[in-house]
């Protein structure tokens, strides 16, 4: 009886009284002696999460579909610029209020409608995880391939369907269970393993900048022009610029997960730096090898692993794959498994706190997903960057414009965790926030459709579909901004001397 007992839903309830049926503790505002992230624990929070082999794709990939690195670099620096303001913007939501986004989003959208939201951005959570988990299996392949040759000609028993071959896939398995443990540990208990991160993911990628430029020198492999000139070349970067920012409109939304730890708003201000200075540094090394492996090897290699994979000193390559892995490791750990516990804690606060939604994050990212498939191509991989965008463009430019503009970042915290209070708005629903979001998302549902189709003709919707992120967010901006001002939710405001929290 006691083993069918675990199957009862009951069984799973958090220790709580019915009053608390909206939150939880991993729901409800950080208490004052837990909130110690200070500027320096923001550096290290954005060096675990930069660090990784994405950060370099994105930039390599650009060289891939015929950017030459000047293109490329401003694009990069560009989208991080402009990206960096809106995590900011949004970040000091959470280190003044001190609660995650599920909750303050609410402020925004409604009580009821905010779920929508929520649901969203832990879809692009899992989707993340499981990227970063396929390329954390790579990694573990191009290890023991340095260790044992003889498994890159181990037989492949899947269908060419799958996508993957035995290998990989065993790979993928044995990567996904050490990785596991870790990401149930708080990011804070791993010190030490984000110190380590710190000093190897860096000190590999020079390493490997410099094999390229000694390889194939920079008066040879950053000559090249663009492979497109014109309207087509003009496209092109815009299109680039949008994919620059995608990686990072996840956080542009849900940064108060990890805000609501400062010691104050000016801590976390050191992102609007830190961001642009990281991503430029690595995408150049991305860049550079990219652009010397079609010297070298006569074709734009956009994977690093790519790259290691041939080189001849089997000692180099396992030790660029343990660095690699250790990169992949902690951005998963920091950034995508966190993240999608703090929204799945909103969604049944009374059976799901961090650790469980955690372990479900890992178990969809790993098995519902395919993210082998995504990193297929370079165009594959910029699509899904876009895709992956479109919704979350809206929600940060709503988030943004409702606290900094509407509501002058006076919120009533007491009210977010009510779902008769002053956020009701029209039955849950601010429809201002409906509207601005359908504005900002609807007209790239046809370039969306088309990236998956491409039989389909949208009649010039795929290239505003290329600008997904900036479209949606611009537009969002000033559709909420105008319906706000003409059609005030005057209920919700609240006076700053009255303001709770």
């Amino acid at each position: 009886m006691g083993f069918l007992n675990t199957w009862k839903l009951s069984t799973w309830s958090l220790e709580q009284p019915e009053s608390r049926r909206w939150s939880n503790e991993d729901m409800d505002p950080v208490p004052a002696h837990l909130r110690t992230w200070t500027t320096w624990h923001f550096v290290a929070y954005w060096i675990s999460g930069i660090l990784n082999p994405t950060t370099w794709e994105i930039a390599s990939t650009m060289i891939a579909i015929g950017l030459s690195w000047r293109q490329a670099l401003c694009a990069i620096s560009m989208a991080h610029i402009i990206i960096a303001a809106v995590i900011v913007l949004n970040g000091t939501m959470g280190a003044h209020c001190h609660v995650a986004f599920p909750v303050i989003v609410r402020a925004s959208f409604g009580f009821w409608a905010s779920y929508f939201c929520v649901v969203v951005r832990i879809a692009m959570s899992i989707f993340w995880c499981g990227l970063q988990t396929f390329v954390g299996s790579e990694c573990t392949y191009q290890m023991l391939k340095a260790i044992w040759p003889s498994i890159a000609r181990v037989p492949n028993h899947l269908p060419e369907s799958a996508g993957i071959t035995t290998i990989r896939m065993v790979c993928f398995i044995l990567y996904w269970l050490v990785q596991l443990p870790f990401l149930l540990i708080s990011p804070q208990n791993l010190r030490h393993l984000f110190v380590a991160k710190a000093l190897l993911v860096p000190a590999t990628f020079l390493v490997m900048l410099i094999w390229a430029m000694v390889r194939a020198p920079p008066h040879l492999s950053l000559a090249r022009s663009s492979v497109s000139a014109g309207h087509a070349s003009t496209w092109m970067w815009l299109g680039a610029l949008n994919s620059a920012i995608a990686p990072w409109s996840t956080l542009s939304v849900n940064i108060p997960d990890f805000t609501r730890y400062a010691i104050n708003a000016r801590a976390q201000y050191i992102q609007l730096l830190l961001i642009p200075a990281f991503v430029n540094l690595i995408g150049f090394c991305g860049i550079a090898v990219a652009s010397a492996s079609e010297v070298l090897y006569g074709s734009v290699i956009w994977d690093p692993l790519q790259i290691i994979d041939r080189w001849e000193s089997r000692a180099a390559s396992f030790f660029a794959a343990f660095s690699l892995t250790l990169a992949v490791l902690g951005t998963n750990i920091s950034a995508n498994s966190v993240g999608c516990a703090n929204d799945m804690t909103v969604l049944m606060p009374r059976y799901i706190n961090i650790r469980r939604g955690q372990i479900i994050c890992a178990m969809f990212a790993a098995w519902i997903v395919c993210p082998w498939k995504i990193l297929a191509s370079a165009p594959g991989f910029l699509a899904f960057m876009t895709g992956s965008s479109i919704f979350l463009g809206p929600f940060a430019a709503i988030m943004a414009v409702d606290y900094w503009v509407i509501h002058k970042c006076n919120i009533d915290l007491d009210a977010l965790y009510n779902p008769h209070g002053r956020y009701r708005y029209w039955n849950g629903i601010n429809w201002r926030a409906a509207a601005a979001f359908l504005l900002g998302f609807l007209p790239n549902v046809p370039g969306l459709a088309a990236s998956v189709n491409s039989k389909l003709q949208v009649n010039g919707f795929d290239k505003l579909y290329d600008l997904a992120w900036i479209y949606g967010f611009f537009s969002s901006s000033l559709a909420y901004w105008t319906l706000s001002t003409l059609f005030p939710a005057s209920e919700t405001f609240v006076e700053e001397e009255s303001r709770k929290g």
